[in-house]
């Protein structure tokens, strides 16, 4: 099975749309994971028509206090570094958005009244979509800070329902260098960065690429609104060519792409300078070894 994540080193750059649209033009067996649990999307451009299941997901486990037990001895707040122990209407107790689950408290307790309970920060669905395959995706719970966590499970749901896929696509999360990140990469074969012509993208696909050369995947990128700035796009290209890294596609600005997100869709489903659909195939990825559209492209 083929593993390809498709990330981007910052927000707005058309990720979502690249790997809706390269899930609608793979052609074979797949399975989908929405991987951006803060702001899953894919779900939209695919229209799960039923049997959506969902499952609460737990993090890392919460301090809490027994008043019971509690003795005010105030013990707990010295030792938490992240402000969690607080007094309120005349008691201890931990303010969960604060905690961060390093259980230093429950150690210094002199009367064993704080311990460890576990705590939800999301709930991850599954579906099968009309087009692309089953789906995984899921949703953090607001205030909740273990993306990454959510992002693991999101991503062994999808193996899970991935019986004869060929693909397992995953979008990831945008921007960032942190755990949903690392959580998307970790155990893929490939990614494609989808970047734009824009010196804050250029700075942040430096810093992904950086990243996910440590963990040994092959990587590729496509250009989204490449001929909104040339020099800039020349500069991105000067980098990955110095870098070895293969521009799989180059997408023009289209404002077909603003109606198919309108629309709910793809914009493979349509015909459009960005879709490529002109000439029956897409040129949303096609990679200039092969001439390909496919996933299978990646590794000639």
């Amino acid at each position: 099975m083929i593993r390809l994540a498709v990330v981007s080193g910052k927000g707005g750059t058309g990720k979502t749309m690249v790997a809706a649209a390269l899930a609608d033009i793979s052609g074979m067996p797949q399975v989908l994971a929405d991987c951006d649990v803060d702001a899953a999307n894919l779900e939209f451009l695919f229209h799960p028509p039923g049997g959506l299941r969902r499952r609460s997901s737990g993090g890392l486990a919460a301090a809490r206090i027994d008043p019971e037990r509690c003795r005010d001895c105030g013990i707990c707040a010295d030792h938490c570094r992240f402000g969690g122990a607080i007094v309120r209407n005349d008691a201890w107790e931990v303010d969960a958005l604060h905690c961060e689950g390093c259980a230093v408290c429950t150690y210094v307790c002199p009367v064993g009244a704080v311990s460890m309970k576990p705590r939800l920060c999301g709930e991850i669905y599954t579906s099968a979509t009309d087009r692309g395959g089953n789906l995984a995706h899921a949703r953090l719970f607001p205030g909740s800070g273990n993306s990454g966590l959510l992002v693991t499970e999101v991503k062994k749901r999808a193996m899970r329902l991935a019986d004869g896929a060929d693909l397992l696509l995953a979008d990831g999360p945008p921007g960032g260098i942190g755990c949903p990140l690392i959580a998307s990469i970790s155990g893929m074969d490939a990614v494609l960065i989808v970047t734009e012509p824009g010196v804050s993208a250029l700075h942040d696909l430096e810093r992904l690429v950086t990243v996910c050369r440590r963990f040994g995947v092959r990587i590729f990128a496509a250009i989204n609104r490449f001929d909104l700035a040339g020099d800039i796009c020349a500069r991105i290209e000067g980098y990955c060519e110095r870098e070895e890294i293969v521009v799989a596609g180059k997408i023009p600005f289209d404002t077909s792409v603003v109606d198919a997100v309108r629309n709910g869709r793809p914009v493979t489903q349509g015909d459009s300078a960005a879709g490529g659909m002109h000439s029956g195939h897409s040129k949303i990825l096609s990679s200039p070894n092969s001439g390909s559209p496919e996933p299978a492209a990646f590794f000639p």
